[in-house]
């Protein structure tokens, strides 16, 4: 336990090597779509997202999905629009592996570098 009361929200995650919310939010719902595009939950991906017909540009795994412009805030929460930027900014390095348990190791390792800006910028909250 902490005892500092002066320390900041941050500080204190950090010295308890714990993350906020939105990031563990964040880090399900990778692991959600991981697990939908690989077919290891028995849910077809098109129940979630549309996919585009063009070729886009990165990694193979990209998600290449149409993302509706939404106007009611409802609709901009849900699962299948607010994980598309996200998914698409992971690098190749961290798709690439067929089990859950290596997906969970590189995004870990992946978070650890620092590039978690990157992902939280483009998660809307």
């Amino acid at each position: 336990m902490i005892k500092d009361r002066n320390l900041s929200c941050s500080e204190r995650l950090n010295r308890l090597n714990i993350t906020t919310l939105e990031t563990q939010r964040l880090r399900g719902d990778l692991i959600q779509v991981f697990k939908i595009f690989k077919g290891l939950d028995n849910v077809q991906y098109s129940n979630f997202f549309i996919m585009a017909d063009t070729e886009l540009r990165g990694h193979e795994l990209k998600v290449p999905v149409y993302k509706p412009q939404v106007h009611l805030d409802i609709r901009k929460y849900f699962f299948s629009v607010r994980i598309v930027d996200a998914w698409n900014s992971l690098p190749a390095a961290v798709l690439r592996c067929n089990a859950v348990e290596n997906f969970k190791k590189n995004l870990t390792v992946f978070s650890r570098i620092g590039d978690t800006n990157k992902l939280s910028a483009s998660f809307p909250l």
